[in-house]
């Protein structure tokens, strides 16, 4: 076993290659996590508490709701909301009933809101006043048998809330909701549904727990359809990895978004499953966030790149106590070296690289935490996990450290994606998930992705891995986030086009930059085109859109000839 899977050599001694896991809805790690922690606080919603008797009790309710309202076993309830509490008990109340989750991102835009509502059949969302006139007009032609209303405010605690309507309208989200048969208050059906236990049997393996959007950077985003068996494999194969943890007293900085699936297992999931406190914050703001840390003293944050570029570059750093943070696991992007270690200097907690996607759940892969990892690596396969690099065309495995495309298989690989066998053929072959990322596998079973497959670069012939290239430029003093990309070059078919956000207070050169550069990579890796930006264009969990700026760059030339510094050379 260890020739075929020589990473199980580093594993630490208290994590197990295998487990067993249980055959189980989902939301009983809630039920678990309520008999065995009443009174440890779920949930710290800007200074409303919520405890897991309270959180399991309102759970309750509102699958009483949802069946009262005709919605029963497989079918799907979509929640679009930010990391509040109405978005927490949605989340357990419908899988209660055995209903399939179809999270949703509170920033689609109607085209994007109507393909997810109308491809997942869903037939009751659960939105925020401000939303309901965006999701109303993006179901004009087919509307929503129900829409459930909640405000921020109902979750807000004394004197916040009677503040909020005052801030609401000053920042534009004041909302005016008429309520009918189709349009009803959240908070009222709760109050009118019984707290009586409920929990609608369901076969594991088989019924869906999940309908997870893919991010849809080409056309439309796929359904994928995870199974009450996945989610649960995940959120104990992400415990046992933290294999540390203190059951009922960790506290989780809950900022990656848990509409995103990688903030769905690694926060909410393996937090109910810990008995942990989710510090909610609904949005990443960096100032907020740290006031967050500093005054609630998270012990757990995971996140994306971003947010602890974010952090460490942050002016008035050094007048927070960041000291409480123990364990942060990095996804969604890769982690620069250099905000790695600058983040653990000013912490003291260990940040580690992971990797996953949402077809698995989505955690695969990482670093071990206090043990044996390395720098630029992914690390090494969860257990029951199995990984390999292969030849995208024939699937034969590639030799040892050469490049080729990352295949998985595990407990925590999707059944398939949603009403698409066609697109399910594609990359499920024989229980490997053919991931898109191009990667290679060192002597120790160490994972290293290069780039995803459509992210490569290839100029004048040669192949040129994006990440490589930004590795190098977050090592410049002047550079707080850099990202590459291929642009068009009637010469060399691509070149290099390097995006900087400058450190506050730095000027960086285009020129210096190159130089740098040239002294670190080959010469046909060196970007030839450098665009100074006050920002990069990210999703809500952090991670840069490279593909929007592929697109500013093809609407820029159609219009206009490009202004940043050129250089054919």
């Amino acid at each position: 076993m260890l020739s075929n899977k020589p990473w199980l050599r580093h594993y630490p001694v208290e994590v197990p290659p295998t487990y067993n896991y249980p055959k189980q809805n989902l939301a009983q790690f809630l039920i678990q996590t309520a008999e065995r922690y009443p009174q440890v606080h779920a949930l710290d919603f800007l200074g409303k508490k919520m405890t897991y008797a309270e959180l399991l009790e309102k759970s309750y309710r509102f699958a009483r709701t949802l069946q009262r309202l005709g919605i029963n076993k497989g079918d799907r309830v979509a929640i679009m909301l930010p990391n509040c509490p109405q978005a927490v008990i949605a989340y357990y109340g419908t899988l209660l009933i055995g209903g399939i989750v179809v999270m949703t991102n509170p920033l689609y835009m109607p085209r994007e809101l109507e393909h997810q509502l109308t491809d997942s059949g869903a037939r009751l969302i659960v939105t925020l006043d401000a939303l309901v006139q965006r999701v109303q007009n993006s179901m004009g032609t087919k509307p929503l048998e129900f829409i459930l209303v909640t405000s921020i405010q109902d979750a807000l605690p004394f004197p916040k809330n009677l503040l909020y309507p005052i801030k609401a309208k000053k920042d534009g989200m004041a909302a005016h909701v008429t309520y009918n048969e189709q349009v009803l208050s959240f908070k009222e059906l709760l109050k009118q549904s019984s707290g009586d236990p409920i929990q609608v049997p369901v076969s594991a393996d088989k019924d869906l727990a999940l309908l997870q959007y893919t991010g849809g950077t080409t056309g439309f985003a796929k359904g994928v359809m995870l199974t009450h068996s996945n989610l649960v494999a995940n959120t104990l194969q992400t415990k046992l990895w933290f294999y540390r943890s203190r059951q009922g007293m960790e506290r989780y900085m809950a900022a990656l978004p848990f509409f995103h699936v990688f903030g769905l297992t690694v926060l909410l999931n393996q937090a109910v499953a810990l008995g942990g406190t989710l510090i909610l914050v609904p949005r990443f703001e960096i100032n907020q966030v740290l006031q967050t840390i500093h005054k609630k003293k998270p012990t757990v944050f995971p996140g994306a790149p971003t947010m602890y570029v974010a952090i460490i570059n942050h002016q008035a750093i050094g007048s927070y106590d960041l000291s409480s943070i123990n364990v942060c696991i990095s996804g969604a992007a890769s982690l620069p070296l250099e905000v790695q270690t600058r983040f653990e200097t000013i912490t003291g907690g260990k940040l580690i690289e992971g990797y996953g996607l949402t077809e698995a759940s989505p955690v695969t892969h990482a670093n071990n935490i206090w043990e044996k990892r390395k720098t630029g690596s992914i690390g090494i396969p969860f257990p029951d996990t199995d990984a390999k690099i292969v030849q995208p065309d024939t699937l034969e495995e590639v030799p040892l450290g050469e490049i080729g495309e990352l295949a998985v298989k595990g407990p925590q690989v999707m059944k398939g994606y949603w009403n698409q066998p066609e697109e399910t053929y594609k990359c499920l072959k024989d229980g490997w998930l053919l991931t898109g990322d191009l990667g290679r596998m060192d002597e120790d079973g160490y994972f290293y992705i290069l780039d995803r497959r459509k992210d490569l670069i290839i100029a004048g012939g040669y192949n040129i891995y994006p990440r490589e290239v930004e590795e190098v430029l977050f090592e410049h003093p002047d550079v707080e986030e850099a990202i590459v990309a291929g642009i068009f070059d009637p010469y060399r078919g691509e070149t290099v086009k390097a995006y900087i956000v400058p450190r506050a207070g730095a000027v960086p050169d285009a020129d210096e930059l190159k130089q740098w550069c040239k002294e670190k990579l080959a010469a046909y890796k060196v970007p030839k085109v450098y665009e100074f930006r006050y920002s990069l264009p990210k999703t809500l969990a952090g991670k840069v859109l490279r593909r929007k700026l592929i697109e500013e760059e093809a609407a820029r030339n159609n219009s206009e000839q490009d202004s940043v510094n050129f250089d054919k050379g």
